[in-house]
């Protein structure tokens, strides 16, 4: 076990993606913790020399945070809040947006335009965790609408999307917080206030993880048969050309003054779960988790528990069928996950040390042993080269990042 940042201040690690390729750099913010988005600068650090650097310095009020990395190249996303809050717009799930920075050029990811009629390929809110696609290409994101919002707070449903490079969307502002944008961007999930009990209708979508480059896997909450919020796997196919992230599906991909934007033609949501009836229905929220694909893209790993009540690693194919359980572990995995990118292992958080399940057998090996205090549950990641596996843990009372090889 290595400590590789020692100031007096809180460093964040995203869930995923926060290594530069060469495997010689993790990226962070210095939130002082997850729940509240106070940071004013993007951070690296080189963990062999402890060099530290500054991508990014946020000015006039505004908050950075949740950085993730591009696969291949130097270049950087993250989240922005918004310049010179007010009492009226302020840092919120619908009030922020993505900015990429490379070479020390920073522009936004996504356009807003909340004043109707609604330009496709901008959006009218927040976007959030934005990770690139394992080819770099696009972007996911989760997402809150503020014409909902104002509209009616409980329609203001969480949901995914993607931004691609087919901008950019240029917005002629006629409301003070309208901007554009270098990518076109689109929601690829469907939910709804109100879901039929029993069906496979969702309230909300969330913790997306790339499937390959042309699909997305997520949670999506839907209702059991009494009425109880189920977390199920759900899956989307993506467009494939520049022109199928433009075209309308049965509704405005920009939505109206009452519903939200709606996916491209061609994207259909399917569900890949059916859990109602088990012991533990559903996929775990605590500890929080995205669901994420091995680097092949033949099987995505999530979070569910089993007979006895215990928070096991389960696969489940693209296509469906019933998940299988890797883990048999007799107490709870604690953390988010990742996979190794040879596609053989998981690494995450058990009996407060790090830990490796091999993909094949659910078979574990510590890496860790003893800890000043507990792991942090919020990020486990592999560097690229699969050498080193990074984290958060307080040390001194502050959040500071460590890495250990991983032997594989």
């Amino acid at each position: 076990m290595k400590q590789v940042t020692f100031a007096p201040r809180h460093h964040q690690l995203t869930n995923i993606n926060t290594w530069t390729p060469d495997s010689q750099w993790l990226v962070f913010d210095v939130r002082p913790s997850g729940a509240s988005f106070t940071g004013e600068t993007i951070e690296r650090v080189n963990v062999h020399t402890g060099e530290l650097d500054v991508i990014y310095r946020a000015t006039q009020g505004a908050h950075v945070g949740v950085v993730t990395v591009h696969p291949q190249r130097e270049k950087y996303v993250f989240i922005h809040g918004p310049e010179n809050p007010d009492a009226d717009w302020h840092y919120d799930f619908h009030h922020r947006r993505g900015v990429v920075t490379e070479y020390g050029e920073t522009r936004n990811l996504d356009a807003m335009d909340i004043t109707a009629p609604y330009k496709p390929g901008a959006l009218r809110g927040g976007s959030h965790v934005h990770v690139f696609s394992p080819n770099g290409e696009n972007v996911s994101f989760t997402y809150n609408d503020h014409v909902m919002h104002e509209y009616n707070p409980a329609h203001d449903l969480r949901n995914v999307g993607v931004a691609v490079p087919c901008g950019p969307v240029e917005v002629t502002a006629q409301h003070p917080r309208e901007y554009s944008g270098s990518h076109w961007c689109v929601l690829v999930s469907k939910t709804t206030p109100a879901p039929q009990p029993g069906s496979d209708e969702i309230n909300r979508a969330y913790e997306e993880g790339w499937v390959g480059n042309e699909k997305l896997a997520f949670i999506g909450d839907t209702l059991s048969v009494k009425g109880e919020k189920v977390p199920e796997l759900f899956i989307v196919e993506l467009p494939k050309t520049a022109q199928g992230w433009k075209q309308a599906g049965d509704a405005p991909l920009a939505g109206t003054d009452t519903t939200l934007p709606a996916p491209p033609a061609g994207v259909v949501q399917r569900r890949l779960t059916f859990t109602h009836q088990r012991a533990y229905p559903g996929l775990v929220n605590v500890p929080r988790h995205w669901v994420r694909s091995n680097p092949q893209g033949t099987e995505i790993a999530m979070l569910m528990r089993d007979e006895s009540g215990v928070v096991q690693l389960w696969l489940i194919l693209p296509e469906g069928g019933e998940p299988r359980q890797l883990t048999h572990l007799e107490s709870d995995i604690q953390s988010a996950f990742n996979w190794h990118p040879s596609g053989n292992a998981l690494g995450f958080v058990l009996e407060n040390r790090i830990a490796i399940a091999d993909a094949m057998s659910g078979s574990v090996r510590f890496l860790t042993t003893d800890h000043g205090n507990p792991p942090s549950a919020d990020a486990v990641v592999f560097s690229p080269d699969g050498n080193y596996i990074a984290w958060m843990e307080e040390t001194a009372g502050f959040r500071q990042l460590w890495i250990t090889e991983t032997g594989l």
